[in-house]
């Protein structure tokens, strides 16, 4: 990681060296902290960040669902996430802001410690590497699931949900493999371990739903949107896992991610073994959108600068 300089603590900018917490924070203890990740573009217009609102509004919504009362509006929040790139002097990066319970009475009930509410930025390249654009990466089915119905939220994207995520990233990669999929507690397709999964079948694009139990992604939303207005027939429903493998292309969607194509699930070639069409054509309009180099029609760029 590149450090930055300065951080977002609670209102105020702090040195990036000075962004530490007490032993006794109760999201170490627990995991009780949610979080966003999102991407800021140099763009042909200036530095634009990707859907902000969105993601401040996710990240209030999964606050929401811990109980955690964050002390600033969401249009508030929004600037400052602007503030902290400018303070940094970032034409482009990565933006993570968290909100944790902090200090207070040591146990599992979270109502009497603080709220804390953090944003840092930093520059980061491609997550999964940057051939994995165009060629692909190999990936397997884990043998990990994701959380049953009315155990974990799900929606809420949540530090302690992400345990879950550790587990199946460590055994892809022990593995050999770059990536795992989650199954869902009935053995459907669920996710990656950060990102949300597409997969192309006889010209059709098809993804799973909020049911298998996937965190509802912004670039997955996006992917579904610019499907449409290329002509791209989207269809959202309960996968089996059997359909990875028959797949004529297969891609993870995520902040991270953007659009990686698999060229392999489990040692079986997908496709050509490479992206395929619809993946390309997709890339080339989500990467068109982002950089600036289409008009910024459904609003969704922030200007930085």
């Amino acid at each position: 990681m590149v450090k930055a300089t300065k951080i977002w603590k609670n209102g105020k900018l702090i040195d990036w060296d000075d962004a530490q917490v007490h032993l006794m924070t109760h999201a170490l203890h627990y995991g009780t902290s949610v979080f966003e990740g999102i991407r800021c573009y140099k763009t042909s217009r200036g530095s634009e960040v990707f859907h902000l609102q969105k993601h401040v509004k996710r990240l209030y919504d999964s606050a929401k669902i811990y109980r955690m009362e964050i002390p600033f509006t969401q249009e508030d929040f929004c600037q400052a996430v602007i503030e902290t790139i400018r303070a940094n002097s970032l034409e482009h990066c990565y933006i993570r802001p968290i909100v944790f319970r902090g200090s207070g009475p040591m146990g599992v009930n979270p109502l009497d410690n603080s709220v804390e509410s953090y944003i840092a930025v930093w520059e980061w390249g491609k997550y999964l590497g940057d051939e994995a654009i165009e060629q692909g990466v190999d990936v397997c089915t884990s043998s990990w699931q994701r959380s049953a119905p009315n155990t974990i939220p799900t929606m809420a994207k949540a530090g302690g949900n992400y345990l879950n995520s550790i587990l199946v990233k460590m055994e892809a990669l022990l593995n050999g493999y770059s990536e795992g999929i989650a199954l869902d507690s009935n053995g459907f397709i669920s996710e990656g371990s950060g990102e949300n999964l597409f997969v192309v079948r006889d010209s059709v694009l098809w993804t799973t739903p909020l049911a298998a139990a996937i965190l509802p992604g912004i670039t997955r939303g996006c992917v579904m949107k610019l499907a449409e207005a290329i002509g791209v027939e989207v269809r959202e429903q309960l996968l089996p896992r059997e359909m990875l493998y028959i797949s004529d292309e297969a891609f993870m969607t995520g902040t991270a991610a953007e659009i990686t194509p698999l060229r392999s699930i489990d040692k079986i070639q997908i496709g050509p073994g490479r992206r395929g069409p619809i993946t390309e054509k997709l890339q080339s309009a989500f990467f068109d959108y982002v950089e600036g180099r289409t008009e910024d029609r459904w609003n969704w760029m922030t200007k930085v600068y």
